[in-house]
């Protein structure tokens, strides 16, 4: 998903808080924030995943190398599903501000 779309996506939630009426409320505007900020973190994970690859290689005592997933890869799931539950958070104040 590239950085227009996240924009994109952005206005279109800004969008559907101001026509609900919500756009000033505090729990609004906080969680949304939130949700900015995973969605860079996101970005970063992903990136960074592209750059070095899924897995990454640890070496031990005596030079021995043993091969593991990348913790990037954990935290991007780890962000996924708080980004979902944020979303979802957001989704709640918006339906039941009034």
């Amino acid at each position: 998903m590239g950085k227009k779309s996240l924009k994109k996506q952005a206005k279109e939630i800004i969008k559907i808080a101001e026509e609900s009426g919500v756009q000033s409320n505090y729990f609004f505007i906080t969680t949304f924030e939130r949700y900015q900020v995973q969605i860079k973190i996101l970005e970063d994970l992903k990136a960074s995943i592209e750059k070095d690859g899924m897995l990454v290689t640890k070496e031990y005592v005596k030079g021995r190398k043993n091969l593991y997933s990348s913790p990037a890869v954990k935290d991007y799931n780890a962000t996924t599903d708080s980004a979902n539950r944020t979303v979802a958070t957001l989704m709640k104040i918006i339906k039941n501000y009034n």
